[in-house]
């Protein structure tokens, strides 16, 4: 017999041997029905595999994060199995989980399959799934996983890279694939499932490798949340910033410069009110905010690392016989101006904030609107503080972050990002970093978790992943605790007992890059931004001609009050049609100049979106869109 320690505490005892679905059905049938998996002693295992020994126990059903990515990791095998049967001479890479679904990257061997092909792959996705095949999970040496797999080039090179030792593969009837798991117990339990785009993936993401044919999917557990979440798809394509863009006249991408945003004039707008409150912020929260060269010579790139971990994202170029690159990061360029100067541990911590225009190479093929470009402006800071500073800054670093996103509706999980595998410095500061960070994040009561091996070359990370409108997840925020470069750039400052000592230096950024973040709020808030940031606020729509006169006069009073107003004086077009194209402007409001607003002593508006028109005197309208633009509503 063995005891199981339920998460209540209570203990009972069952046959070694049995499995989470088998528990599952002796405690109720609804239970059993909702089981996806179990935790044994904290470790995710099939709904169907023995319990050996003594352990801590749960039962994952439907309704649990991990139930969602072990379904779509299922279909995503179910999909492979499928291409298998159509495309028999089909070679598979990987196929993961992914946030809201799943891929998988295939070599159709000269085969172009388009999204034309997948209403047959989604018909053989169903036949399977109607098979009812149990999957069925095996534990195999390195060498019979080799002999196994003999034809299939990338699992060959998989299998190839992992130290030697059992690993798992599972079968579903005619299709094995190698997965470290783990998988529902059988194909019926995959119902529900669309194919979603295809594109292309080098292999391994490394351009020198063949091109993949990458299919994305997602996977529900019901039909009412397949359909739900292919409505959000749907709006989401209606929110595209890159077509918002266009539409609102903020940025526009020249072929002469793929990758390089040209702000218009709405978008200029938008930019500088959005630098202009982060400015404000940064500087009542203590920064002192400089600006550094965009490029600086080879051997600064050296000493910092980034040239051996960074050179081939770099743009690079010449002059007097020096190499010198266009700065990729910020961080070198606050280090000089650290060191500009002596400091004493009074000075500490130094708050150093930039928003730096930065340049990478970034592969054509990944280009995408303002989400990934070869130049962006990075909200930057670098904090240069003592180790016993750590934790109270931390924790003041993340009081901001919490009044930033919340100002823009934006709710955040954070990730440790640990250390990789080019890491810089000695292991015992590392240790000691991540260490510092979990006792931070504990302290905060902030939800998180590790990302193992993901760090920054020079130190461990926190990632901010925001969940926007649509549900989507986006890694903005960023803050890195670093106790290798400040020893490299031989920084220092005076102890209190007068000796040196180096200073520990804090990368972090918020909005991440400030033109990530306009794509990210465009989509955010479908192009209706709040009054405080959208480009145009306010715009005077005069009945008719004898109206201009105190339509102009409001112009003049709302542009001395600092609000971004504008005038439709056109004489050619209707009254309703200069209301339509105000409100698919989305311009937050429309002020509608008549007789009885003539005198100014009362204003009509109508809110963007808003059918009903509201009067008000002057003096409350003034006030109200005051308060609103000081509160960011």
């Amino acid at each position: 017999m063995i005891k199981i320690t339920f998460p209540d505490g209570s203990i009972k005892e069952y046959e070694k041997g049995i499995t989470t679905i088998e528990i599952a059905k002796l405690i109720s049938p609804g239970l059993a029905k909702k089981c996806v998996a179990g935790k044994v002693n904290g470790e995710l295992v099939e709904a169907n595999r023995a319990i050996e020994s003594d352990a801590k126990f749960e039962i994952v059903t439907k309704d649990a994060p991990e139930a969602f990515e072990i379904l779509n990791h299922s279909t995503a095998h179910l999909m492979a199995q499928a291409i298998k049967r159509l495309y028999p001479n089909a070679k598979f890479g990987i196929g993961p989980h992914i946030e809201e679904g799943y891929y998988y990257d295939i070599d159709f061997n000269g085969e172009t399959v388009t999204d034309a092909d997948f209403a047959k792959i989604e018909k053989m996705m169903k036949n399977i799934s109607s098979e009812a095949i149990d999957i069925e999970r095996k534990e195999i040496s390195k060498a019979d996983a080799l002999e196994l797999f003999k034809d299939e080039p990338y699992k060959l090179e998989l299998i190839s890279d992992l130290e030697d030792g059992a690993m798992t593969i599972y079968t579903q009837k005619d299709f094995t694939d190698l997965c470290r798991g783990i998988h529902l117990m059988n194909t019926k339990e995959i119902k529900y499932f669309k194919l979603l785009s295809v594109a292309g993936a080098y292999w391994r993401g490394d351009s020198k490798n063949k091109m993949l044919t990458r299919i994305y999917g997602t996977s529900w557990f019901t039909e009412e949340d397949l359909k739900n979440h292919l409505t959000n798809l749907e709006e989401r394509k209606k929110r595209d910033h890159r077509k918002l863009g266009k539409e609102l006249g903020l940025f526009m991408i020249s072929d002469f410069g793929p990758g390089l945003p040209f702000w218009l004039p709405n978008g200029y707008i938008l930019r500088r009110v959005l630098e202009d409150y982060w400015l404000d912020l940064h500087r009542k929260n203590g920064y002192v905010v400089v600006e550094t060269p965009q490029i600086l010579s080879k051997e600064l790139w050296i000493t910092s690392g980034h040239w051996d971990h960074y050179k081939e994202d770099m743009f690079i170029t010449q002059a007097d016989d020096t190499e010198y690159a266009i700065k990729p990061m910020n961080c070198p360029g606050a280090i000089l101006v650290y060191k500009n100067d002596l400091h004493s541990y009074k000075d500490l911590p130094m708050r150093i904030a930039e928003l730096g225009h930065v340049h990478r190479n970034e592969a054509s093929g990944a280009l995408n609107g303002l989400f990934r470009v070869r130049t962006f402006t990075q909200d930057d800071a670098h904090t240069l503080l003592t180790e016993d500073q750590i934790g109270d800054e931390m924790a003041r670093i993340i009081k901001l972050y919490d009044e930033i996103y919340d100002v823009f509706g934006l709710n955040y999980s954070i990730e440790l990002s640990t250390r990789p595998d080019d890491f810089i410095g000695d292991i015992e500061v590392w240790n000691k970093a991540e260490e510092d960070l979990k006792r931070v994040l504990a302290e905060s009561g902030k939800p998180w978790k590790i990302n193992p091996g993901d760090g920054a070359f020079y130190g461990p990370k926190l990632d901010f992943k925001l969940r926007d409108s649509m549900n989507r997840i986006w890694q903005c925020g960023t803050i890195q605790l670093d106790m290798q470069l400040p020893g490299r750039f031989d920084c220092t400052y005076i102890t209190k007992d007068g000796g040196k000592a180096t200073p520990v230096m804090i990368h972090r950024a918020c909005f991440g890059s400030i033109e990530r973040f306009i794509g990210i709020i465009t989509e955010n808030y479908g192009g209706n931004f709040p009054l405080w940031l959208a480009p145009e606020q306010i715009r005077i729509i005069p009945v008719n001609e004898v109206h201009m006169e105190a339509s102009k006069k409001l112009l003049n009073n709302l542009k001395a009050l600092g609000f971004r107003a504008t005038l439709d004086d056109r004489n050619e077009e209707k009254l309703g049609y200069k209301i339509r194209e105000a409100q698919t402007k989305k311009i937050p409001y429309q002020l509608v100049i008549g007789d009885k607003e003539a005198n100014l002593d009362s204003i009509t508006y109508r809110r963007h979106g808003e059918q009903a028109q509201v009067t008000v005197s002057y003096d409350e309208f003034i006030n109200m869109i005051k308060k609103e633009v000081i509160e960011k509503k």
